[in-house]
Formats: C-alpha cells, structure tokens, sequence
C-alpha cells in the first residue's frame, strides 16, 4: 500500500508521523472520509469544501489548493490500484513543541489512505440495526461546533463505547435540551406519514454528504424533507427510522432503547432511497481515469 505524506507517496511502513505532531498531541487538525465508486471519487468538491471550512474554524492553513489536493488523492488512488475504496484525508496542525499553542507549529502535516473498505454485512440492510439512546450529550455548538470535522472525535467516540456496552450498532447522541442530533458516526432520519425529517446542523450535527445527497434525492421524488429539531419521542413513534453516512451508506433502524420502530423492519421509503442512492453514487463525483 502506499501512502500520501506531504508531498511523496511512501509505502505502508514508512508513513509516519512525529509523536510531536499536534495531531497526535491533542488531536489538533481536521479529516474526511470519502468513498470511491466504481473509478469515481463521491463528491470529492464537496467533501473538500467542508475539509477547508472545517481547518478554517480552527485556523488551520492548508499548504495546497483543492485543485493540487485532487490530483494527490487520484494520485494516491491510482497508485494503489482501487476502483471502489474508501479515502482517508487528514491534515494536522503538524510538529511542535509539548505546549498546546498553535503558532509553534510551523508546518501542517497533510496524509491521504486509499484502501478497501469494509462494508455492512448485507444483513443489516436486509434486517435492520438496533440503537441506542446515548447518555453522554453532545458538546454545545458554542464551546465546539460538532460541524468541525476534527481529529479529536472524544464526544463521539463515548457515545459509541455506550453503544458497544449495551450490544447495539449505534448510538442516538443527545444535545442539552433533549433533542436529538445525530449517531456517533452517522447523521439519522425519521419517517412519519411520509414526511422524512433530520436535526438541522445548527444542533450541532455534522452536515453529512450522504446526508445532503439523501435529501436531494427525496426531494427530487416528490417528498417531503424537513430539517427541524425533535426529540426521542419522535423517534419511538416514527414508520422508519434510518442512519446516513460515507462507510454506511443508508442503514434501516429497526429497534430503539428496546422500542420497535414501525413494523420491525426496513420500510419502503428507506429502500427506495437507498436504491436510488447507489444508482447515483458510482457518477456522482471525479473519475480517476479523467
């Protein structure tokens, strides 16, 4: 395998970062993940506008354009011979000193992974996943905007530790006031008489590119999406439930805290959604060949 490291690609072994790197520090920089379809790379515009907006909050120069950091990640692709993947884009504050001040790092550190991805078993999309409600909150969007796709995913990460203590597949995290904001890896829609409803970012949801791509399509067929804030309650009541995100895709949510959603199984507006998702997918983005 190779890897893309600050300007060389280097084999597996050799991809190494400082223990005085930022990053490694205090989990000072920002990432995406992005799938490869079929030779083309899901919408890595979008993926690499929310990577910039992300090091922008936290003041983070990145050394390259966007167009110089396509050509690294098919560079990158193409090295290691993938048509369907997954892509790992980090860019940390890079090597300092063992203080936490920023302004001694004079140098981002940027790497990209291009490998094969492990996918859901196909029985969760057959069958559905059970989750949880999660009792860490999420933090509040003024002490840390959940939007900043950070290398410090602690918040999440708690929330997943939960999941894995009570034999789910994901957790529900919370905000202060009970409204529900998203999984610990995945943004999460509620269907209700049709009407496809998700937390609107402002909560302190990332703003998934499945998530957007989700919406779209709903849209584009005629239904109802609607971007507002609701509770667990909404969720226990709901037809469908489903989670979104760049390695999962559309997941059917069957059971939550031990309630059955719906009728216990994948409805048919998840399915159609998601049928029309991977229609879509494989012309959605850059081709490597172009």
């Amino acid at each position: 395998m190779k890897i893309w490291i600050d300007g060389q690609l280097v084999d597996k072994s050799e991809a190494k970062i400082s223990v005085f790197d930022h990053g490694v520090l205090y989990g000072d920089g920002v990432f995406e993940g992005i799938r490869i379809y079929d030779g083309c790379i899901y919408r890595l515009e979008q993926h690499l506008d929310r990577l910039w907006s992300s090091a922008k909050y936290i003041k983070l120069t990145i050394p390259m354009t966007q167009e110089e950091m396509t050509r690294a990640i098919i560079e990158t692709v193409r090295a290691n011979g993938l048509r369907d993947g997954y892509i790992r884009l980090g860019v940390t504050r890079g090597i300092g000193d063992l203080g936490l001040n920023p302004n001694n790092c004079p140098s981002p550190t940027v790497f990209i992974i291009a490998d094969q991805i492990r996918l859901f078993p196909q029985e969760l999309y057959d069958n559905g996943i059970e989750v949880i409600s999660a009792a860490v909150q999420r933090q509040p969007v003024s002490a840390l905007n959940p939007r900043v796709k950070s290398c410090n995913y602690l918040n999440n990460i708690l929330a997943r530790i939960e999941a894995n203590n009570a034999g789910a597949h994901e957790a529900i995290i919370l905000d202060l006031r009970g409204f529900v904001v998203e999984c610990t890896a995945d943004n999460i829609f509620v269907v209700r008489r049709g009407v496809l409803t998700t937390p609107p970012v402002y909560l302190g949801a990332l703003r998934g590119i499945t998530r957007d791509a989700v919406i779209e399509i709903a849209r584009e067929q005629g239904r109802e999406v609607r971007e507002e804030p609701f509770t667990l309650y909404e969720v226990y009541d709901a037809d469908e439930v489903f989670v979104t995100g760049t390695a999962a895709e559309l997941v059917p949510v069957v059971k939550v805290d031990g309630r059955t959603i719906g009728e216990g199984k994948p409805g048919p507006i998840f399915r159609h959604l998601l049928e029309e998702f991977r229609r879509r997918a494989p012309r959605d983005g850059v081709m490597i060949d172009s």
